[in-house]
């Protein structure tokens, strides 16, 4: 079955809808992964700010536990912290007193220990921070020791930040994952100045001593909004779930439809039948003409056999009682053939042949022609015209088509009708033709209208009903214009042999 282009264009809308929910879920929950991300690394990173800060106070304890430090003590555990903490790449004590040795585990240069002297020298008591001069993703904390106005020392440790946020994660490494550490005056430290993507920035490390901008971001493309696994299982579930809810719809819509058509046959079968009954009887006149001949003719041959039997003629009473029978078999060939009219039966689209039609509606509307003065010619060829119908259904369009046009020409002098069947371009074509006044021009496109009617008392279904029955089996039945005066209806159905060459 072919799919029409609204059930396409609707699928591509329902699967465009399915790729951008699944972009924005994918990038919501990428943003939420960052979001979890960064704050793990930011009490990572707040954690190890906080072991800076113990380090200091350490390194303060020693170098002020006698008016002049222990350089040996002081030195090893310098040494052990830069061991165990490769972050923290240097550690200086730097005497206030400019006369007096700097001790640290490195060489200082003049100009930086002067710095740091004087960032001990202006402290209230906090730790100062400031760039490492000469040493890219660096930064000091310079602390006074002892902490107090009459400190002696400054005391300094220099952080390497790009190890201070090594081994944060293995989602860090990822590709399209960006972080950024500045100062924080907003000087950079380590890693990209400036984070794209979905950004999370101002995020400042929880630590009094060292308050860090932390700025996190992700690259996200078409390629992480749109996994090409998950996408395709996303497409073909709604693709799957789609033709299956539209199969299911289409199906019952399919059935109402046939129940529906279903209950229309049932009542134009009802019709046809109250139709065939209204017929027959307008014809009990015709039918009680018909029967009056037979009974009359059977009462005067009893009469006649009668006689003859009292007169001992045997020979002569056997041609009287034949002609008996043969007209008892008349009469009830007539009841038979009303009964059959009013009688409801099943519909049929057998073969039969459509000429047997004709002379049936002629046998029954003979009466009432005759009655109405009104002169019925029938012409059919000699060679059967087979059609796939109900015959019943058949024989009705045809009988409301001749009882029309005997109504419509009725009490007219010289009146006429001409029914004519023949096969013609793959169809059997029925016309019957009147010289009555014709049709009406102002009701010629109401004509086969239900209750539709110009004759007084008339119901109007006749022609609408028989046109039903006709186009039920691809046939057509209309009002054409003829050569001459009256009216011409043409009744066209398909042949049987067109009918079963039809491919459709």
């Amino acid at each position: 079955m072919r799919a029409r282009p609204w059930a396409i264009l609707a699928w591509g809308l329902l699967l465009l809808l399915a790729i951008g929910a699944m972009a924005l879920w994918q990038q919501r929950s990428l943003a939420q992964e960052l979001e979890r991300e960064s704050g793990a690394l930011n009490r990572l990173l707040s954690q190890r700010a906080g072991q800076h800060d113990a380090h200091l106070t350490a390194l303060s304890a020693i170098a002020s536990a006698s008016a002049e430090p222990e350089r040996e003590l002081f030195l090893e555990v310098a040494s052990t912290i830069t061991h165990f903490y490769p972050r923290i790449d240097d550690v200086q004590l730097v005497p206030l007193d400019a006369q007096a040795p700097v001790i640290g585990t490195g060489p200082l240069a003049p100009d930086l220990a002067d710095r740091i002297r004087a960032a001990a020298r202006a402290s209230t008591g906090d730790i100062a921070l400031m760039p490492y001069p000469g040493r890219a993703h660096h930064y000091l904390m310079v602390k006074r020791s002892p902490n107090t106005p009459a400190a002696r020392y400054g005391l300094a440790l220099g952080i390497n930040a790009e190890k201070l946020v090594d081994e944060a994660g293995a989602f860090w490494h990822r590709p399209g994952v960006v972080l950024a550490l500045a100062m924080p005056d907003g000087r950079p430290l380590a890693g990209q100045s400036h984070p794209s993507g979905v950004v999370r920035s101002g995020r400042v490390i929880d630590s009094a001593s060292q308050p860090l901008i932390l700025e996190t971001g992700l690259n996200v493309g078409w390629a992480d909004r749109l996994p090409p696994a998950p996408t395709a299982l996303l497409l073909a579930l709604v693709s799957l779930l789609y033709w299956a809810a539209l199969g299911a719809w289409r199906q019952r819509a399919r059935a109402r439809v046939v129940a529906e058509q279903a209950r229309i046959n049932a009542l134009e079968s009802r019709l046809a039948h109250a139709s065939r009954v209204n017929a027959l009887g307008e014809m009990a006149s015709g039918l009680t003409h018909e029967l009056t001949q037979p009974l009359t003719a059977i009462l005067a041959q009893a009469q006649a056999g009668r006689r003859l039997a009292a007169s001992g003629q045997g020979a002569a009473l056997e041609s009287v009682l034949d002609g008996m029978i043969a007209q008892a078999r008349r009469a009830s060939a007539i009841l038979d053939r009303f009964r059959d009219w009013s009688r409801p039966r099943p519909p049929s689209n057998a073969a039969f042949d459509l000429r047997e039609t004709v002379r049936n509606v002629q046998a029954l509307l003979a009466p009432k022609a005759a009655s109405s003065g009104v002169r019925i010619e029938f012409s059919v060829p000699g060679d059967p015209v087979l059609v796939r119908a109900d015959p019943v259904e058949m024989e009705q369009a045809a009988f409301n088509l001749v009882r029309n046009a005997i109504e419509a020409v009725e009490g007219r002098a010289d009146a006429r009708i001409a029914v004519d069947l023949r096969p013609q371009g793959g169809r059997a074509v029925l016309d019957v033709v009147d010289n009555g006044p014709g049709v009406a021009p102002d009701i010629r496109a109401d004509l086969f209208t239900p209750f539709a009617t110009t004759r007084e008392g008339g119901m109007g279904l006749g022609l609408a009903l028989s046109r039903r029955l006709v186009e039920r089996i691809d046939g057509d039945l209309d009002l054409i214009d003829g050569p001459n005066p009256g009216a011409t209806f043409r009744m066209a159905i398909p042949l049987a042999g067109a009918q079963e060459e039809d491919p459709s």
